[in-house]
Formats: structure tokens, sequence, C-alpha cells
């Protein structure tokens, strides 16, 4: 009997939908999001933790949610890392502004956390991406990706959200909004993520059962 993958996925879904599901044949899509409450409501008792938490967070709810519906379950965190701001605002990249934040909030509280860092060198960032693929009976699968850039000083671009009209990509010049589609999930770091997702997966998923 083919087993489901039940999916939580945060981000845009077409990368997902497209290398995933080309890489791993054989497993459906399920979205389990009514779980999400109960299985992310304590951040705060993870306090401080900025790297561990973007780990342990995914895996949280992958294997929480697995744990609850007794399949395999994927689980997406990303957000954004800036060296200056230790590591800020990480998993709290979507409410760095506030809880119910918009994009542009969020992007003008880091251009304020940004203010006094006048050189672009020392407004270095990365996009970073951790999967983890939880099952009942197996220890859960982790891969994780960075696309490095910078904080630029204005928003530029029109395609994208959140913070990329700010994220310069590389030393190319260009933010990420300012990329197409194609050419940002060629390269983007959920990309890379789900490009080392699909090369171990067939592995781990052979291992037999613990």
């Amino acid at each position: 009997m083919e087993r489901e993958m039940a999916s939580i996925i945060y981000t845009p879904k077409d990368i997902f939908d497209q290398d995933f599901k080309v890489g791993v044949r054989g497993y459906s899509k399920v979205e389990v999001d009514e779980f999400l409450d109960d299985v992310i409501k304590d951040y705060e008792t993870y306090a401080a933790l900025v790297k561990e938490l973007r780990e342990e967070n995914a895996r949280l709810k992958a294997e929480t949610i697995s744990k609850l519906t007794g399949k395999m379950v994927l689980a997406d965190d990303s957000g954004l890392k800036v060296d200056a701001l230790g590591g800020l605002p990480g998993v709290w990249s979507a409410r760095f502004a506030g809880n119910d934040a918009t994009d542009l909030e969020n992007n003008a509280k880091l251009l304020h956390e940004l203010a006094m860092v006048f050189d672009l060198k020392d407004r270095s960032a990365q996009f970073h991406t951790t999967l983890v693929v939880a099952s009942p009976d197996k220890e859960s699968l982790v891969v994780e990706a960075d696309w490095p850039g910078y904080i630029n000083f204005e928003p530029k671009g029109e395609n994208g959200f959140g913070y990329d009209p700010l994220f310069l990509v590389g030393e190319t010049g260009k933010t990420s909004a300012e990329l197409t589609m194609e050419e940002k999930n060629a390269q983007s770091h959920r990309a890379q993520a789900v490009q080392k997702l699909v090369e171990v997966f067939p592995t781990w998923q052979n291992k037999p059962s613990s």
C-alpha cells in the first residue's frame, strides 16, 4: 500500500511540488495545517536558541504530527539570518515586527535595526532552510541549506515576498525580488534544501525501521 507523506509547508509550494515530487515518487501530499497551533504554541520555551531552534522547531513539527497521524511528515522552517543581528530574525522572520506583521512592516523593522550599519559588507545575511522528514518508525532525516547575501539599504524589485526586496543575492548586486521565479528556484535556500533531500531520501527511506 502506498504510504502518504503528510506535508506542512509554510513557503510557496512550487519548489516542493516540482522538485520533490519528481525526485521522490510514490508519495502523495496531504495538508495537515489543522495541527499547527497545537505544535508550535510553545515558541517562548525555546528562548533565544536561534540556530538550534530552527532545526528543533522543524523537528518538533514533523515528529509531533507524525506521531499524531501515524504518517510520514515533511516539515520546513525557513527564515533570514542577519549576522550583525546575531542571527535574527531567524525563526521569527515572519513575525519580526509583531505577530500580525506584514512584509512591509518586517522589512521596515529590519532596515531600522540595521540603520547604523553603513558598510554593505557588514550587512551579510543568509536565507536558511531546514527540512525534516519524520516517520513513526525511523530516526528523522534533516537537511539544511543557506543562500548567502547582504541586506540592501532600500527595497528593490517587484517579485517574490517577505525579505526578497532587501536581500542582495551573493555578489550579484541584484535583490531576490529582482530575479525571475525560474532564477530564484534554481538557486534559493529552499531549492538547495529540496535537492539535498531528493538525493538522500531514497537511502533514508530504505533504512530498516528502528
